[in-house]
């Protein structure tokens, strides 16, 4: 299956295409929205859109620039710059949205409010949840916040991606680099290998062959395996290896002061560490009890949160079942939350809930591969229902269609969430 533009533009109205004529409510009902990512920002704009002054949307973000973390691996791998993942918030209230640039403190949720950083509460009628993650340094001893500024992790894009491309274009011929991969879940499942390939990439591109990557995983299989692994043995021979715990034997702890790694057989010493650590939802949802094990657990049928049922929780923050933590996942889960807050506040039919993920993966400059699903409630939880996924073997022209269908995809959502 082949996801053209216009094959995903058609799937991310299709939530709103099932929506009936709505009628007017008598009193105008408040959505805030907490986070301004592709789950939030998409959130803001879709409800805007559909119900128009029948609603009002305020956006909650801290910050007056978004850099995304999809497409952050083309600007390790000296594809795309900073500039090109940084956008803002400012064509959204033309469009009717109010944007509230402060920090979300906490919600207080018998009251229906969220209570920003300088004590100011902005009341809600349903509030959409879209923290995104928080890195769980604790889960890794010897690595801290302050570590990172050693051993990077760029799993928030930002100084952090930056970083971690300074430090790769320092490697020398010959050099040694280390990756942690973490265990599942986390944000974007393909993206530590996608990241391997791109360092490849940079690396044999300069001319600095000898250098070698490891990749220490905390699992015994990794989303694509065998499209990456086909990669690196054709385009990187002899740079890449990957290593289960079942070979290294676990990582036990990290030190940054020695740039080293100790596992349960052996201490990978490197001049490049990457540690991408274990996560869970953001701290407000993990504070405001909408968390259980680490992630929010919602109902399959609509994203509303299992805890709270003026509350939605979407994107990567949200125990989703089958569906992985990615930017599509979470433009998906913001349509069908924003139809069922519609639905509640304005008694608009509810929508049969679908969602929808496509993961692509560059290889290198124009080579790319992809998986990805429709999903549907069953059983109470979100499960897939049909699916898609790159075969190895697959052409230089069929590898360069996945990888143009990326580009799409990264204009046509960032062109939804921001205007």
């Amino acid at each position: 299956m082949t996801l053209t533009r216009r094959g995903f533009l058609a799937a991310a109205t299709a939530t709103a295409a099932s929506l009936a004529a709505p009628a007017f409510a008598a009193a105008t009902p408040h959505v805030v929205i907490v986070g301004g990512g592709a789950g939030g920002a998409t959130a803001a704009g879709f409800i805007r859109r559909l119900a128009g002054d029948r609603v009002r949307v305020t956006l909650v973000e801290p910050s007056a620039t978004y850099i995304t973390c999809f497409f952050s691996n083309w600007v390790i791998g000296g594809l795309r710059t900073m500039a090109d993942i940084t956008h803002d918030y400012a064509r959204l209230p033309a469009s009717g949205i109010a944007v509230v640039q402060a920090r979300a403190s906490r919600i207080d949720r018998d009251a229906r409010s969220v209570v920003l950083d300088d004590g100011t509460a902005i009341a809600y009628d349903r509030l959409i949840l879209s923290p995104g993650i928080d890195l769980r340094y604790d889960a890794l001893p010897g690595y801290t916040e302050a570590a990172s500024e050693i051993m990077p992790h760029a799993w928030k894009a930002g100084p952090q991606t930056e970083l971690l491309k300074r430090r790769l274009d320092a490697v020398k011929d010959g050099g040694s680099i280390v990756m942690l991969a973490p265990a599942n879940p986390y944000r974007c499942p393909p993206g530590p290998y996608e990241r391997v390939s791109l360092m490849a990439h940079v690396l044999k591109s300069t001319g600095r062959t000898k250098a070698r990557i490891t990749v220490l995983d905390a699992k015994e299989k990794f989303s694509k395996q065998a499209l990456f692994q086909e990669a690196w043995e054709q385009l990187y021979p002899g740079m890449v290896e990957w290593l289960p715990p079942s070979v290294h034997g676990g990582v036990e702890r990290v030190d940054p002061a020695g740039s080293s790694v100790v596992a349960g057989l052996d201490t990978f010493k490197a001049d490049l560490v990457n540690v991408i650590p274990p996560q869970h939802a953001g701290a407000i949802a993990r504070t405001s009890d909408l968390a259980k094990d680490g992630w929010c657990p919602v109902d399959a049928t609509s994203m509303r949160s299992a805890l709270d049922a003026n509350i939605f929780v979407i994107g990567d923050a949200a125990s989703a079942g089958e569906m992985p933590k990615s930017a599509f996942s979470a433009n998906s889960q913001a349509k069908v939350a924003g139809a069922n807050v519609l639905a509640d506040l304005l008694d608009w039919p509810r929508p049969d809930p679908r969602f929808f993920n496509t993961c692509w993966s560059l290889l290198g400059p124009d080579d790319g591969v992809k998986v990805g699903a429709l999903y549907a409630p069953k059983d109470g939880a979100i499960a897939s229902a049909s699916g898609f996924l790159s075969a190895p073997g697959e052409t230089a022209e069929e590898h360069r269609r996945s990888a143009a269908e990326a580009e799409a995809w990264y204009a046509s959502i960032t062109a939804e969430m921001f205007g």
